[in-house]
């Protein structure tokens, strides 16, 4: 993985550009040059441009304006790798169009396995024996080889996804938004390894709107504000205090109330408290991997609970029995509301009493929407908005955007 280019060169220029996304032009008249052995951050609130300024590098992007010039070396065949959401939601999507065809066929369990997720970027048999071994140390993930790519958590993927970008052996490896989604131990380890790759030579532009997310190895920092570039150069001329508040401008919270629920106070006022979940003995296994095993768990009403644990413990997956998306609750003893998972109740009927917000959903959330139909999708628990909404309902969903 390491690179012996002249450290000075000039491995990516890009001149008086602008990007159209949908109607719109933004980044206009950016001028940014990435010379080898720099290692970038592009930072910026949500909604800066960070997302299409890395597809324009890749080529995913039109640039419509100006130029991008690109000096990789000859050989290089794959000269970008990129790892994204977007990838991640993808690679999930071909995976569930083929449980039909496993469905049909009988082989239900024949799930894609991360080794095959990983080696289906490079069809080069030499470099895949040459590669693979040392990326997977690197990634410290040779024990997810033979998982299922739908049953490793959020952190576990971000790796395998770097691992299938390492296998094409790029010149440049672009990292949008890794942790998000991620919890804290799991964020400070995929920190910890992407320094490992800086460290082995990788060069890489990480892409990420808190600044606190930036590792030691980087050495250049890209600013974006509102569809413009707001500060470039070197990481300690950057990172400033007085820098990073004029980026991130810092608002007061504004104030607002819960949509409340009258039944539910009343019944706590009088001592009255409903057992909201209750799973008895509960087991999750997928293939050979035992994920719950004989889980008992109750929450009441009044009750907040947190469930944590290190990736890959079966935190998701619990959630998953409760929220109606894991078949698996039919086979188990499971009360929601008070009644039995299986006897009669629909999904719908669970998911109009749950609000849930996870990294999970917004992989599996791959319809092109606005943000108020999205908002307003919540009234009917569908993703997607396929009914007209009511006066009422478009004014609660201004409000709460506002």
């Amino acid at each position: 993985m390491k690179q012996k280019d002249n450290q000075n060169q000039l491995l990516i220029k890009l001149e008086d550009i602008a990007i159209r996304v949908r109607e719109n032009l933004i980044l206009k008249g950016t001028h940014w040059e990435i010379k080898n052995n720099q290692h970038w951050a592009i930072i910026g609130p949500n909604g800066a441009g960070k997302t299409s300024l890395a597809g324009a590098l890749v080529g995913n992007v039109p640039v419509v304006r100006g130029k991008i010039t690109r000096n990789y070396p000859k050989a290089t065949k794959e000269p970008i790798g990129y790892v994204s959401l977007e990838l991640h939601q993808r690679l999930i999507a071909q995976e569930e169009d083929r449980d039909e065809a496993r469905f049909f066929s009988g082989n239900i369990d024949s799930f894609v396995k991360v080794r095959q997720t990983i080696l289906s970027a490079n069809h080069n048999t030499e470099i895949e024996n040459h590669n693979f071994d040392q990326i997977v140390k690197v990634l410290e993930i040779r024990y997810l080889l033979d998982r299922g790519i739908r049953f490793i958590s959020d952190g576990e993927m971000r790796k395998v996804l770097i691992a299938r970008a390492l296998m094409k052996s790029p010149r440049l490896l672009i990292l949008d938004e890794p942790f998000e989604g991620l919890d804290g131990p799991s964020r400070e380890r995929l920190k910890e390894t992407t320094t490992e790759l800086i460290t082995q030579g990788v060069q890489v532009i990480l892409v990420t709107h808190r600044f606190e997310e930036i590792i030691p190895g980087i050495t250049h920092v890209l600013c974006l504000k509102d569809g413009k570039v707001f500060l470039q150069g070197k990481r300690d001329s950057v990172l400033t205090p007085e820098h990073m508040n004029r980026l991130y401008d810092k608002k007061t919270p504004a104030i607002f109330s819960l949509p409340g629920n009258r039944d539910g106070r009343e019944a706590l006022q009088k001592g009255r408290r409903e057992t909201l979940v209750d799973l008895r003995n509960t087991s999750v296994k997928y293939g050979d991997v035992l994920v719950l095993d004989r889980v008992n768990w109750a929450m009441k009403q009044g009750e907040n609970w947190a469930v944590v644990g290190p990736n890959g413990s079966g935190k998701t997956t619990l959630l998953s029995l409760i929220t109606g998306d894991n078949v698996q609750a039919y086979a188990n003893e499971i009360y929601l509301f008070g009644k039995r998972r299986g006897s009669g109740e629909s999904v719908w009927d669970i998911k109009k009493r749950i609000g849930v917000v996870s990294s999970e959903l917004q992989v599996h959330y791959r319809k092109r929407m606005q943000v108020y139909e999205v908002v307003v999708s919540g009234f009917f628990d569908s993703i997607g908005l396929y009914r007209k909404c009511t006066a009422e309902q478009q004014a609660a969903a201004r409000k709460w955007i506002e």
